[in-house]
């Protein structure tokens, strides 16, 4: 029996809310299951589906880890100079491997150096499961594509929760113009839900600060 981990992120980009990580691990035979339910890349399914594919999978019986890492986190490893946005992620990864604990596992690879990040997560497990890392692996692999959609509809519930309790704060993206006006009126008053490292929200204080010179 050889037991595979898919591991898929959602919310790499936004300047609101967390970073969601998610491993899913199956039985290698059992990999035609998950391409009967049809299962891909969670940016080409539709929300309805997605929601859909999120129970269908579950309902499979496949044991599964989802990593929520909020703003706050982010931000402290972003402002660390020996870590980043990648090696947050394959941190996070190595957690979900070492829960599941796999005989392989396949990784949607962030970073621009895919053999880097494999040996990166190789290091940290200590051990003999077989790492593949690639980009775009959520395409080619069902169980990566069934990780990212565990991802994205648990991230999108997330970004749900925080519109019920601050207001419609839009998809979260900088490039998001509702996303850009919920910021520059909530970045001092909920500060908790920015990702404060983020250019766009450094941005808005620059602003505010020459603003602020200028009045005297």
């Amino acid at each position: 029996m050889t037991l595979i981990v898919g591991i898929d992120e959602a919310g790499r980009g936004p300047v609101i809310g967390p970073l969601v990580i998610a491993g899913v691990m199956i039985n290698e035979k059992d990999e035609p299951k998950l391409i009967k339910l049809g299962v891909k890349d969670s940016k080409q399914l539709t929300e309805k589906r997605r929601n859909e594919l999120f129970q269908e999978i579950k309902d499979l019986g496949v044991e599964y880890e989802i990593l929520i890492i909020h703003p706050e986190e982010i931000d402290e490893t972003l402002r660390s100079p020996s870590s980043n946005l990648n090696w947050l992620e394959a941190d996070k990864s190595v957690e979900i491997i070492k829960k599941l604990k796999p005989d392989g596992v396949i990784l949607d690879c962030p970073s621009t150096v895919p053999e880097k990040y494999k040996q990166y997560v190789e290091q940290k497990l200590k051990d003999k499961t077989n790492v593949i890392a690639e980009h775009k692996a959520d395409d080619t692999y069902p169980v990566v594509s069934a990780a990212s959609i565990l991802a994205k509809v648990t991230r999108d519930a997330e970004i749900e929760a925080i519109k019920k309790k601050y207001g419609d704060c839009g998809s979260g993206y900088p490039s998001d113009p509702k996303t850009q006006d919920f910021l520059k009126k909530n970045f001092k008053k909920f500060p908790e839900i920015f990702r404060q490292t983020w250019e766009s929200y450094k941005n808005i204080i620059r602003k505010k600060e020459q603003k602020g010179l200028g009045d005297f």
